[in-house]
């Protein structure tokens, strides 16, 4: 008897929802993940599934729609760690001292950082207070009395975004924007890091405008800045540099 050369084929729109939502939670949320939402009904509908990111919207008044939360911090407190959350573009959200102990991963929904922002309030330390492995991606932090970022410890990543800091007349009541400070965490708190294989304290900022502020970076402890450098543009700075231990 002849051998049969026929090769059953299996193509991707035969596999089950299951199957597919494991492969899209392979792939990075932005833009790859948002991306395959624009293929059909289908893959839009796994793709924005709560199971692989939760979304905030101001325009959520109540908790009838699973995954999707109207303030930046309810999010945060219903993530699981190693979640992304996707915060709407368009007009403002209010974060103020939002302390993130788990990793995340932050994203604003916009084309450009400019289009998701995130405004901290007058008397607030800082917008957000990073105490684990978190990134933060296409997003406007500005605030007005603080810095726009508090880095405690864990390995934090800023990519793509804007940090603007407001300037005071009095040097002595300038921020930085980016701040480090050493955490005093309970051992309930520390939770292992999802995003990245080391433990080390560091950040690590890529392809972002930083406007305002008395300076870019405090350090203090054992971090220092380095590899810095600086493209130019017709408007604006683009920074990439590293806070790491020396």
């Amino acid at each position: 008897k002849k051998l049969s050369t026929k090769r059953s084929s299996c193509y991707i729109k035969d596999l089950d929802d299951g199957c597919l939502m494991l492969i899209f939670s392979f792939l990075s949320p932005i833009p790859d993940r948002y991306n395959t939402a624009l293929v059909c009904r289908r893959w839009r509908f796994l793709a924005c599934h709560p199971r692989l990111w939760l979304r905030v919207d101001r325009s959520v008044k109540d908790s009838s729609f699973p995954g999707v939360y109207p303030t930046i911090e309810d999010a945060v407190v219903a993530a699981r760690p190693g979640d992304t959350i996707l915060i709407a573009a368009g007009g403002v959200h209010q974060a103020s001292d939002i302390q993130i102990k788990k990793p995340l991963c932050l994203i604003g929904a916009g084309e450009l950082p400019d289009e998701t922002t995130l405004v901290c309030s007058n008397g607030s330390e800082s917008a957000l207070e990073f105490m684990s492995t978190c990134k933060l991606a296409n997003l406007t932090v500005i605030a007005e009395l603080g810095c726009c970022l508090l880095h405690r410890s864990g390995r934090l990543t800023v990519d793509g975004c804007v940090l603007q800091c407001e300037s005071n007349p009095l040097d002595h009541l300038s921020h930085a924007i980016v701040t480090t400070a050493t955490a005093n965490i309970s051992t309930q708190d520390k939770i292992p890091s999802l995003l990245t294989k080391s433990s080390a304290d560091c950040v690590t900022v890529l392809r972002t405008r930083i406007e305002g502020g008395a300076k870019a970076v405090l350090t203090s402890g054992s971090l220092t800045l380095r590899r810095v450098r600086v493209m130019y543009t017709r408007t604006s700075l683009f920074f990439w540099f590293n806070v790491e231990e020396t």
